[in-house]
């Protein structure tokens, strides 16, 4: 067990995941608490987040969990949440960018507004909060522990489909490509910076089909694993890039597919 704390364990981190209350990011914040971290969790609901962070912290694991409002929709609305995170730490070790929002149409009724929403949230908003929290970062940053962000892409910021969510995955594409920028420029400061690229998982945002029974084995047969995803599979990958063993990566987009974005519908020779 020592041998796998000293590569997966979090144990006296402080970290901060923005829309933690639900779906994936609830899933993060929970591996980060069974793995020792101090974890504030973050969203629009701040009510929300501090009934999930006291369901956290009766878990009897050894890290703990807090939970407040906080908002990446404005500049103002950053400013306000990074005041927040400042006045409860001098540091900050581990950064997941998990807030974002969808929008679904039909192509001839997709409206403009719906791409300054999403853009503003899943693109500006990521930018602008880890922007604004790099001294922080920069506090617990060193050459044998950087300080960690991790992007919440998606798969269909990878392969070109968008299912009537045409803001939605143009803004996850933003996200991979701005997480190999920033990996490129906060690299001297000992800031890595990755990302996952989700396939389905159960999540607010994916109720319209994960939601049932039914609905979940629907999309399972679209999987080349044969399932949606499971918390599981997200705390690993959680405390893969966030241990001490996940030291020397950065520009990473890390899918967690169950093999989507490795499908290939072409089939050059698949009719002879």
């Amino acid at each position: 067990m020592a041998y796998l704390e000293n590569l997966f364990g979090v144990s006296g981190k402080t970290a901060l995941v923005t829309g933690g209350s639900s779906g994936i990011g609830r899933m993060i914040a929970t591996a980060l608490v069974q793995a020792g971290a101090h974890v504030m969790i973050v969203s629009r609901k701040g009510d929300r987040c501090e009934a999930v962070a006291a369901e956290l912290n009766a878990l009897g694991a050894t890290g703990s969990a807090e939970g407040f409002s906080g908002d990446v929709g404005s500049q103002d609305a950053i400013t306000a949440l990074v005041d927040a995170v400042k006045s409860r730490t001098d540091k900050l070790d581990v950064l997941f960018n998990n807030a974002g929002v969808s929008w679904g149409a039909p192509m001839a009724d997709f409206p403009f507004d719906a791409w300054q929403k999403v853009m503003n949230i899943n693109v500006a908003g990521l930018f602008t909060l880890t922007r604004e929290l790099l001294p922080l970062l920069d506090a617990s940053a060193s050459d044998a522990d950087p300080a960690r962000v991790v992007n919440i892409g998606s798969v269909m910021g990878t392969v070109p489909v968008a299912e009537g969510a045409y803001s939605y995955a143009a803004s996850k594409a933003a996200v991979h490509h701005l997480t190999k920028i920033l990996a490129d420029e906060l690299a001297a400061r000992r800031i890595t910076v990755n990302a996952f690229a989700p396939g389905p998982f159960p999540s607010k945002m994916t109720a319209f089909a994960t939601g049932s029974e039914e609905g979940a084995a629907k999309v399972s047969k679209n999987v080349p694993l044969g399932r949606i995803g499971c918390a599981d599979d997200i705390a690993a990958a959680t405390l893969f890039l966030c241990g001490r063993g996940g030291s020397y990566i950065s520009g990473a987009i890390l899918p967690i597919d169950g093999g989507m974005s490795a499908q290939n519908a072409i089939h050059l020779f698949g009719n002879l």
